[in-house]
């Protein structure tokens, strides 16, 4: 949504009913819980969580959280850090012509106060701190803004719709919904390391998709800017679609999404202006409504990056387990090989495991909060065993306030 509505939509939300009602996508002529990040798809059994409401034509929507971390990485290259990552998301939809749906979505993102060079997380690399060196064993903040974004879409069929979105920023039509979206990695309180695998360019300054729904199909196409944003973190940036991608998605049954996709990226980061990378992904999502309550999201994905002539793959399984209970299990897995390590570009082959639970300390209003932690371990290749001090141990503890 445009940012001028999302203050006044949020506050009309936080009086609104927030019944979950079976409305269409933006996109076409399903439900709208199959829809997330960008023009995305996960499975229709996900949940929709977040304040919803009918005003006139409009249904508005809003969802969000904000969490205070205290990260601990362990070994010679750790640190530690209390930062508060978070993320505001408010849209507006409503039918327009004739079988026509028009949508607005705004996306920001406060992250931007932990500083320029982010948080510490090992093994992980991407995008620069200071325009002159490479973020290593961090995750760089998200830009304050993440989407804004517009999309239309006209029903052709009793199933079938042709659709346009266009951002600044927006997200192109290149793998999963980014992790703090989907289902099985919302839970978790850091960023996969095989984010720059999957869904890195889920903040793109510049990108326009066209597609087509047939009923549990969607293909599309996208042009956009491959580089990544840059440490200026509170502005929007304009430049040239240079970049292309295009993803088959589907969805067989409620609670099955999958998705192949390809893109070329042309300079990406921006320290290496002139090497442009091939990316290629796929991965199948699952979301069950569990019996007696609670539901289980989980996601299976690869992602391939060909550059400097070689092939850099990265696979990640995450799952995420909410009770009827005021209890949350999730974990992630990760193995993939990545080159910017270590200085000459030697590549390395890295594995992570995180496991942790989150219990829900109750609610105020439209808001809920959780305690939770999250311990990781990690395979180090023996390249690199006297530099991260063996076998480190890392973990996070954090307390998340969310619109529920």
């Amino acid at each position: 949504m445009s940012k001028p509505m999302a203050l006044p939509a949020l506050a009309l939300l936080c009086a609104a009913s927030t019944t979950e009602a079976a409305m269409q996508g933006a996109l076409g002529p399903y439900a709208m819980t199959r829809e997330a990040s960008g023009t995305s798809w996960q499975p229709d059994a996900t949940p929709m969580e977040g304040l919803h409401s009918h005003i006139g034509a409009w249904m508005l929507m809003a969802h969000g959280y904000a969490d205070v971390v205290y990260d601990e990485q362990g070994g010679d290259r750790g640190g530690d850090k209390t930062f508060v990552p978070s993320m505001l998301m408010v849209m507006g939809q409503r039918p327009l012509g004739a079988n026509g749906t028009w949508s607005l979505r705004s996306m920001v993102s406060l992250d931007p106060l932990m500083g320029r060079r982010g948080y510490p997380l090992l093994f992980q690399t991407g995008e620069t701190a200071d325009g002159e060196h490479e973020l290593v064993d961090r995750q760089h903040p998200h830009d304050l803004f993440m989407e804004l974004a517009t999309t239309y879409s006209m029903q052709i069929g009793e199933k079938r719709s042709v659709f346009g979105y266009v951002g600044l920023p927006g997200e192109p039509a290149l793998g999963p919904p980014a992790f703090m979206h989907r289902g099985s990695g919302v839970s978790l309180p850091e960023a996969p390391l095989s984010h720059h695998w999957l869904d890195s360019t889920h903040i793109t300054f510049g990108v326009v998709t066209l597609g087509m729904v047939l009923g549990s199909w969607k293909f599309e196409g996208s042009a956009f800017n491959g580089s990544e944003p840059d440490q200026s973190r509170w502005n929007i940036e304009t430049r040239r679609l240079d970049s292309y991608s295009g993803r088959v998605s589907w969805n067989p049954d409620p609670e099955w999404s999958l998705q192949a996709s390809h893109g070329y990226l042309s300079s990406p980061e921006q320290l290496e202006p002139d090497v442009g990378v091939h990316r290629t992904t796929a991965s199948v999502s699952h979301a069950r409504r569990m019996e007696g309550g609670g539901r289980w999201n989980t996601m299976l994905a690869v992602g391939l990056n060909r550059e400097h002539g070689h092939t850099l793959p990265a696979y990640a399984l995450e799952s995420s387990r909410a009770f009827a209970s005021p209890w949350t299990v999730y974990g992630r897995a990760e193995v993939l090989e990545n080159e910017h390590l270590v200085e000459d570009g030697g590549k390395l082959r890295v594995g992570k495991l995180s496991l942790g639970a989150s219990y829900r300390l109750g609610g105020w209003g439209p808001l809920g909060f959780r305690i939770g932690a999250l311990a990781s371990a990690y395979r180090v290749p023996a390249a690199l065993e006297d530099e991260y001090g063996g076998s480190p141990f890392s973990g996070m503890v954090f307390l998340r306030t969310q619109i529920e």
